[in-house]
């Protein structure tokens, strides 16, 4: 309580009574259970009573809030769940009634329907974001298969570009070069084109190819495992002898080392090097210095005749040969499909060889990476086509 004049002592007298009594003062009194509790400038009533100041009424349950300049009135009704509450606001000066809202919680069916909504934006987005990361991740498997795939094609073209005529007799064992079907595995793999009864199919092949530097002379060759450890259509590369290589060029093609590599490419005592996996189609063309295909049916010229082999049939329409003496092709195009890393991985978890396997391998056209490169032979001794 605070005194008007701090200095002087207040003087208090009233009564304390019972439940009913009063308690006064100087300047107030103060009631009981439904007494009035009375300033110098306002009332404080109780249950249902006043509270007033000097310039304002704030009412009880069914009053009124009564400011200098304006005023408060209402009365506080009860609604269902779905109705809002509302209040009037009066305005002193006009005597006019403003409604206003006043906020309140959301309800269940509320909140569960923006849980709901959330959810579903949240499942679109997941949606999205497992798209684009399996987009993702199909873009870095295409990527490995075409550097893998090129890296390989350059190697064997590189090889090719060494391909050196030997000149010795052709009955002395000295194959300059050599193509012909896959030893360890050449059933084609036939695969059904979109669109259309159309197919085509993938046919493996294995080269051998007489290289020379100096004096020295060294045989490389090319093939392909169907099953090895698991992976399917393994690529492998054979160099022999070792370096510095041999300067007998006769013993190179016949040595058990080429002979056992071309039978089981993938055992590693044959000294193979895994290049590439998926390799389903690998095929080597030969042509002269016109430019004419090698192949059954040939125009063989006189000193063609006498150093090299007929052409002689491959698995579809393909043509194989062995080059002797001073025989070598003037160019030869080199052509290799390889699978995705995805088709390839599923193929793998399928039984070996199995019916399966192939059934699955032979819709799988459109996931095949063919490549194709022309490598020119620069060794080519123009009077073999003489």
């Amino acid at each position: 309580m605070k005194f008007k004049h701090p200095i002087q002592a207040p003087r208090l007298s009233g009564i304390v009574a019972g439940r009913d009594s009063v308690i006064a003062g100087r300047d107030s009194v103060i009631a009981g259970r439904d007494g009035v509790i009375a300033g110098r400038d306002g009332v404080i009533a109780g249950r249902d009573g006043v509270i007033a100041g000097r310039d304002s009424v704030i009412a009880g349950r069914d009053s009124v809030i009564a400011g200098r300049d304006s005023g408060v009135a209402g009365r506080i009704m009860r609604f269902s769940e779905r109705e809002k509450t509302s209040v009037s606001i009066k305005n002193s000066q006009n005597g006019q009634f403003y409604p206003r809202r006043v906020c309140r919680a959301f309800t269940l069916i509320e909140v569960m329907v923006v849980v709901t909504l959330l959810a579903l934006i949240v499942l679109a987005l997941m949606s999205v974001f497992s798209s684009t990361q399996r987009a993702f991740r199909a873009a870095v498997t295409q990527t490995d298969v075409l550097e893998g795939s090129r890296a390989a094609m350059d190697l064997i073209a590189a090889d090719l570009r060494g391909v050196t005529p030997s000149y010795a007799a052709y009955y002395s064992g000295a194959v300059n070069f050599f193509v012909t079907n896959n030893a360890s595995y050449s059933q084609p793999l036939v695969q059904s084109l979109p669109g259309g009864n159309a197919s085509r199919s993938n046919l493996l092949q294995e080269i051998f190819i007489l290289n020379r530097q100096n004096t020295q002379w060294w045989g490389v060759g090319y093939a392909i495992s169907f099953n090895s450890s698991g992976n399917l259509y393994s690529l492998y590369r054979l160099q022999a002898p070792l370096p510095p290589g041999t300067t007998d060029p006769t013993v190179i093609f016949n040595s058990p080392a080429f002979q056992n590599f071309f039978q089981n490419p993938a055992n590693p005592a044959n000294g193979g090097s895994h290049l590439l996996d998926g390799v389903v189609h690998l095929v080597v063309r030969a042509y002269d210095p016109n430019g004419v295909w090698i192949a059954p049916g040939y125009a063989l010229y006189t000193n063609f005749l006498n150093e090299a082999t007929l052409p002689f049939p491959l698995a579809g329409g393909e043509a194989g040969f062995v080059m002797y003496s001073n025989v070598v092709p003037a160019a030869v195009e080199l052509e290799m499909g390889a699978l995705e890393d995805q088709v390839r991985a599923h193929a793998e978890a399928l039984p070996g060889g199995s019916a399966a396997q192939l059934q699955y391998l032979s819709q799988q056209a459109g996931a095949v990476h063919l490549f194709r490169q022309r490598v020119t032979i620069p060794n080519v001794d123009s009077t073999a086509y003489q």
